[in-house]
C-alpha cells in the first residue's frame, strides 16, 4: 500500500469518527444542524436523537475497522477496499434517498482513497 493510500485511509477513518462525534455527542449542536440540514428542534426530538446516536455506532465501527486494517491486519488492502466500497455504497444510497450532496460529503473521500488503492 502506498503512503498516499495509507494517509487517505487515515483521513477516511477520521471523517467517520467525526461524523460519529457529531451525531452521538453533539447531536443538537449548530454544526450538526447545519451539516444535516435539520433544525435543532428536530434534533432534540427523542426518537430522532436516539436514531442518530444508534446510526453512528456504525460510523464509529467503520472508522475502527479501517484502523484495524491499517495497523493490525495481514491483508490490509483487501479489507480496506471492502470497507471503502461499503462506505461508497451507503453514501450512494443516501444520495438517492435523502440528499444528493451525501455522495460527496460522505462518499467523496472514500472514493478517492479507493482509487488510490486500486491504481
Amino acid at each position: 500500500m502506498s503512503t498516499i493510500s495509507y494517509i487517505l485511509t487515515l483521513f477516511v477513518a477520521a471523517e467517520f469518527f467525526y461524523i460519529m462525534i457529531l451525531q452521538t455527542f453533539a447531536t443538537t449542536s449548530n454544526k450538526t444542524s447545519n451539516l444535516f440540514k435539520m433544525s435543532k428542534a428536530a434534533l432534540k426530538q427523542e426518537n430522532l436523537n436516539t436514531l442518530m446516536k444508534n446510526q453512528d455506532v456504525y460510523n464509529g465501527l467503520l472508522g475502527l475497522l479501517l484502523l484495524y486494517a491499517l495497523f493490525l491486519s495481514n491483508h490490509a488492502t483487501e479489507l480496506i477496499s471492502c470497507i471503502l466500497i461499503y462506505m461508497i455504497l451507503v453514501a450512494l444510497y443516501g444520495a438517492l434517498t435523502s440528499q444528493k450532496s451525501i455522495l460527496l460529503k460522505q462518499g467523496g473521500l472514500p472514493i478517492i482513497a479507493l482509487m488510490s488503492l486500486l491504481f
